[in-house]
């Protein structure tokens, strides 16, 4: 670089602010030395003492994280003078930095000393101490700075940084844990306690100081890497060294202090301190006294916020507190809570509470969710209540479930007559979440609740019935809202019937579940005559409908099918008023229903998903599934599916329904094995692929018009569903049969033309995928068939195709490389491994004769698997998954082809399954272990021959190729005793057989990596080490027979045991 300061901080300038991105290109080409050459970083020293522009010193210190990051293999003495610098810069310069550059100096250091923390001479374990100086100081804003890096410190630890593998993050994090974490929770709250004792002290302190304590709290302890999508923490594994901090009454006070004293965001990061301690483990107390004491403090806390109302105006303090009254009760027992002195006073304050939360929905919001599940919890615990102690839950449960219910009913109202108003109904995941906890709250007292569930349901019925005879053209208003209050009245009375599986048997609550359940099929019956036929494009309209299909659902798995109570009380009540008399003549009712929706609603999707799902569920039963049978809709639509009975089958937006759609009629119509009404079911289609035929024999321009690519995507989305659907032999033999020979040609001719378009081929290849997968062993075929080798040859030339027109292609990086190239090379990859694993082909049929088919589609896989960057293979979970399943058939079945790779390929292709080995996904884990013993096993086979044995082919060629990378095996031997040792793995069986394997082709390499692993840890834990290495190898033979395999496996337990106790 020739740049001089001043051109570099203009560059920066340009990059972090210019609005032309052809500016901001050229800059950023300029720059990009200084972040992918570590020889820049005096360079980028150089700047930061230097430069007076605050781009210029984020650039730098940015260019500094990423050559960290990046470059793992930085001398430990360069990562210790960068820490150095940094903390001398920090303390040199935190008054006149920006804050930005500020939050990434720190960054920077914390990265550093993660990156550092496993070294063997400890020096970045002193950062704790480093810290406190900042701490000690009396200018604000070095203490501000001190508290600032203990944050980014504890999150850097708690979270994988890229570069970093799973198993070393949990290494660090564990370690930090045990040596840094509790003084730095230590530290916070004694920062907390003294600013919060001295009213000048500035609020970003004690914001710094708070969030500190919360990201404390909110450690991974024991390494479940949590779900962050969720707030549902769970329990909080807070470490038994913690016990005298948190059982302290002054560190709850002091929580309860800050929050009283504060606003948004300090109170509420308050509020979620006290979910944390709120959450911690039961376990963790000294005895069942501390415990209750600890509740106690809680629950007068918690009183006092609610008797003085004290910030819960604000929404956020609204929300975490909400959170907190929860995790009370999930955290402790019912009885736990009404022998605490104060609970009369506390549960009353949480039901008004409650019932104002209820009142005030559109404020609310999703908060309430959290208040119906401690009701719910509540309720749930009534049966085990032991004592004379009053729970005092009769007495506000009923008022809780009755505001709910008309605070629903009345938002209808509020939302027809608001521009703004937002409908709860819209929000499905909030309705399902909230409909959740209704069933307890509902059936507590569940003759009151029917009884005024009832005085809704009566006039609102009544009222749509009478809208029945409306002229057309009449103003809709009136019908907006009764449809929107009945919508509500549905999916509530769907939600208490579904509650009848978790209560215990009880005649009379099956009578009232009659009550109310027969008056959602009397509405059921109106609701497509009259006025009513021409509602089907409003939205209020389309939400009851989906309602009522909810109401099926729920109804269905209680009171019909195999699972139902076909002799319930509950047919007593429907008979007696309408004539249902059993659960056929519901099914029946419901079936009309889905199909009229089907007809009725073809362009709202929401309604034909639903519709289709609830279907699908009727079918999946073999009970059900003979009952649908019994039906005249369900008979006439397998005669009549095309689309001009169907429309929505037309309907772009539904194309993803087609599938489900089909395989659904697909498994009522092969539960009775006809070939005649196979037949006759398949006619549409034959049709259809006879038209689509003239049309590829013609131009091809024709061919690719819109209207005959939306009839190919239509007919193998159909196919799929029926392929899907033919689950024995005989099944899909009538599958098989019907589309080779005589329209296969028609597949590999529209994938050669539509190669370039995924619309196309995703849904042929998923087909093929599907048709391929020898799921039941339905892919059997006589012993003198060649249907097997045919059906391999039709998948190849599709392949191959494809493939070929892939390699061919332009490349396409960023965010549509998956949509357009990724995606269609995974669905490609599957179709050819279930192909080779089906175990219906005989393969060396093909060398034999010389036909190239396997040849050329294993050629054109591998050559795919290259042009996708490994990372990119790792980002995609589906692309991954189809990579390594792939990878280990061949690896299990063609050890030939993988041998004869060039090694570029093979060094590839075996890196690539130790990283592998690192995945989370354990069915990816599983499958590059297993192809990892595939490849150690045959090694070793090809190095200690039998005596007589001809060598095996590719035995030669792969002996090459591990002498060329002397490294691999050892590296992943490495790799696989980091996980058992290290990680929680799920999956220890499959892990062990490669490591078997690999220790038997490596024993001198074996010897040098137990004195690694052993020196790598406390001299004090040396000795045991070297103990459990030495029971590891007990009895263990040298060979890879079976029961050898199952005794090594048996010590890796006790090994994995004794090397973590």
């Amino acid at each position: 670089m020739t740049q001089s300061l001043a051109e570099l901080e203009q560059l920066c300038n340009v990059l972090y602010n210019s609005h032309n991105p052809n500016e901001r290109q050229h800059a950023e080409g300029l720059l990009r030395p200084f972040s992918s050459n570590v020889d820049y970083i005096p360079q980028c020293k150089a700047i930061l003492d230097s430069a007076t522009s605050p781009y210029a010193q984020l650039f730098a210190t940015s260019s500094l994280t990423k050559l960290l990051t990046d470059n793992s293999s930085l001398s430990p003495q360069l990562r210790l003078d960068m820490r150095n610098y940094v903390i001398n810069f920090l303390a040199t310069n935190s008054a006149t930095l920006e804050s930005f550059v500020t939050t990434a100096q720190i960054q920077l250091l914390s990265r550093i000393t993660k990156t550092g923390w496993l070294d063997v001479d400890d020096a970045h374990r002193e950062v704790v101490a480093s810290v406190m100086t900042f701490l000690t100081q009396p200018s604000t804003t070095h203490y501000h700075v001190g508290l600032k890096i203990f944050n980014q410190l504890v999150t850097e630890m708690n979270q994988q940084s890229p570069g970093t593998s799973l198993i070393s993050q949990r290494k660090i994090a564990v370690s930090f844990r045990h040596s840094a974490l509790l003084n730095i929770f230590t530290v916070s709250l004694q920062a907390l306690q003294s600013l919060q004792a001295d009213s000048a002290s500035e609020a970003r302190l004690k914001e710094q100081a708070t969030s500190l304590v919360l990201v404390c709290l909110s450690y991974d302890f024991v390494g479940t890497s949590l779900d962050e999508s969720t707030e549902d923490i769970g329990t909080i594994q807070v470490p038994s060294s913690w016990r005298t901090l948190i059982e302290e009454p002054a560190t709850m006070t002091l929580l309860f202090d800050v929050y009283k004293a504060s606003s948004p965001p300090l109170s509420n990061v308050a509020l979620e301190c006290l979910v944390r301690l709120a959450s911690v483990r039961r376990s963790l107390f000294a005895s069942e006294v501390e415990r209750n004491s600890y509740l106690a403090r809680l629950i007068a806390g918690t009183c006092d916020m609610l008797r003085l109302n004290q910030g819960l105006g604000e929404h956020a303090n609204y929300h975490e507190f909400c959170r907190l009254l929860s995790r009370l009760k999930t955290n402790y027992q019912l009885s736990e809570l009404v022998a605490v002195d104060g609970y009369q006073a506390w549960i009353q304050l949480v039901a008004e509470f409650t019932l104002t939360s209820l009142q005030s929905w559109q404020w609310a919001g999703s908060s309430v969710y959290y208040l119906l599940c401690l009701w719910s919890r509540l309720i749930s615990s009534v049966p085990y209540l032991k004592g004379e102690a009053p729970s005092m839950l009769d007495a506000y449960v009923p008022r809780i479930t009755e505001t709910f219910i008309t605070s629903r009913l009345d938002s209808v109202a509020v939302v027809a007559n608001s521009t703004t108003a937002e409908d709860p109904l819209d929000n499905e995941e909030q309705l399902q979440d909230q409909l959740e906890s209704l069933p307890h709250l509902c059936r507590f007292r569940y003759e009151s609740t029917v009884t005024f569930l009832t005085q809704l349901l009566d006039p609102a019925i009544a009222e749509f019935n009478h809208c029945t005879s409306l002229p057309p053209g009449s103003d809709p208003a009136a019908l907006n809202i009764v449809e929107g209050r009945l919508t509500w009245l549905v999916y509530i009375v769907g939600a208490v019937v579904r509650g009848r599986l978790s209560c215990s048997s009880a005649e009379p609550q099956e009578t009232l579940d009659g009550d109310l359940a027969f008056r959602v099929f009397q509405l059921i019956q109106v609701m497509d005559t009259g006025f009513h036929t021409l509602r089907y494009a409003a939205e209020s309209r389309q939400r009851l409908d989906l309602a009522i299909l909810n109401f099926f659902g729920n109804f269905r798995k209680v009171y019909v099918g195999e699972q139902a109570m076909h002799s319930s009380k509950v047919y007593n009540q429907l008979s007696e008023r309408m004539g249902l008399h059993d659960h056929l003549m519901v099914m029946n009712l419901t079936v009309t229903k889905i199909t009229k929706n089907l007809k009725c609603f073809a362009q709202c999707d929401k309604v034909v998903e639903a519709s289709l799902n609830l279907l699908q569920d009727l079918a999946v039963g073999f009970m059900s599934g003979k009952l649908l049978l019994r039906l005249d809709a369900i008979n006439q639509t397998l005669a009549q599916h095309t689309p001009e009975h169907f429309p929505f089958l037309n309907d772009y937006a539904n194309t993803r329904s087609r599938t489900i759609f089909y395989a659904t009629l697909g498994r009522l119509l092969f539960m009775e094995d006809s070939t005649e009404k196979f037949a006759a079911f398949m006619a549409p289609l034959d049709t259809l692929c006879e038209q689509l035929k003239g049309a590829a024999g013609g131009d091809p321009a024709t061919f690719r018009k819109h209207a005959v690519k939306h009839m190919l995507i239509g007919l193998f989305r159909d196919l799929r569903g029926i392929a899907s659907a033919a689950n024995s032999r005989r099944t899909y033999g009538l599958l098989f049969d019907w589309l080779y020979p005589r329209h296969m040609p028609l597949l590999l001719h529209t994938m050669e033309v539509f190669a370039d378009d995924p619309q196309v081929t995703t849904p042929l290849l998923k087909f093929m995928g599907e048709f391929v997968l020898n799921k039941t062993q339905r892919l059997t075929f006589e012993a003198s068939s060649v249907n097997g080798i045919l059906l391999f040859r039709e998948v190849s030339k599709l392949v191959v195709a494809y493939g070929r027109q892939m390699l061919a292609a332009p490349r396409v990086t960023g965010t549509e490389a998956y949509a357009s190239r990724y995606k269609g090379i995974w669905i490609a990859l599957t179709v050819l491994m279930r192909a080779l694993s089906g175990n219906y082909v005989n393969f060396g049929v093909f060398e034999l004769y010389g036909d190239t088919a396997l040849k050329d589609a294993l050629g054109v896989a591998i050559q795919l698997s290259l042009s996708m960057p490994l990372e990119e293979v790792m980002t995609f979970r589906k692309v991954a998954k189809s990579y390594f399943a792939l990878v280990e058939v061949l690896c299990h079945n063609h050890m030939g082809v993988v041998a004869a790779c060039d090694s570029p390929t093979f060094a590839h292709l075996a890196r690539s399954l130790e990283v592998g080995l690192r995945s989370l996904d354990v069915s990816i884990s599983s499958q590059c272990a297993a192809a990892i013993d595939n490849l150690a096993v045959f090694y070793f086979s090809a190095a200690n021959p039998t005596v007589g044995e001809t060598p095996a082919p590719g035995a030669e060629a792969l002996a090459r190729h591990i002498s060329a990378q002397p490294a691999l095996f050892p590296d992943m031997l490495r790799t696989l005793f980091d996980i058992v040792l290290f990680e929680d793995c799920a999956n220890q069986w499959s892990l062990s057989r490669p490591m078997l394997s690999l220790i038997l082709v490596n024993e001198q390499i074996y010897g040098e990596l137990k004195a690694q692993i052993t020196q790598t840890l406390p001299p004090a834990k040396r000795d045991k080490m070297e103990g459990c290495f030495e029971k590891l190898m007990a009895d263990v033979t040298r060979s890879l027979e079976a029961r050898n395999r199952d005794r090594f496996t048996q010590n890796l337990t006790v090994f994995r045991h004794d090397a973590k106790a």
